[in-house]
């Protein structure tokens, strides 16, 4: 199985389907090799939990469940368009770089 996923902790995603579709987000933590991600606001779960010290509070907690990488899209930081990314070697470091795919922007991301 390839653990390889297209989009970075700190990228800004949109959801493409499912019942969180068409939500933003920034991603808060990346598992390859399960091919998931959790992205802030999206995807929102109830927990259960139990007080494990004295004086913390227990209840229900809201917190983001992990979703498939496959169902989110990359947005480009220059067009603010959903878009697929390619891959360059950047001329000057000689470092792999990751571009918007969409003909008219070209934009590089960090």
């Amino acid at each position: 199985m390839n653990n390889k996923v297209h989009v970075k902790t700190g990228d800004t995603v949109i959801v493409i389907n499912g019942k969180n579709r068409g939500k933003k987000g920034k991603v808060m933590q990346v598992s390859p090799k399960e091919g998931k991600v959790i992205v802030e606001g999206v995807n929102m779960v109830t927990k259960h939990v139990k007080p494990r010290q004295q004086g913390e509070p227990g209840g229900l907690i809201k917190a983001e469940a992990a979703l498939y990488a496959d169902k989110v899209q990359l947005i480009c930081p220059k067009c603010g368009k959903p878009t697929r990314i390619g891959h360059v070697i950047d001329e000057k470091t000689g470092k792999k770089m990751r571009v918007c795919k969409k003909p008219d922007c070209g934009a590089k991301f960090e």
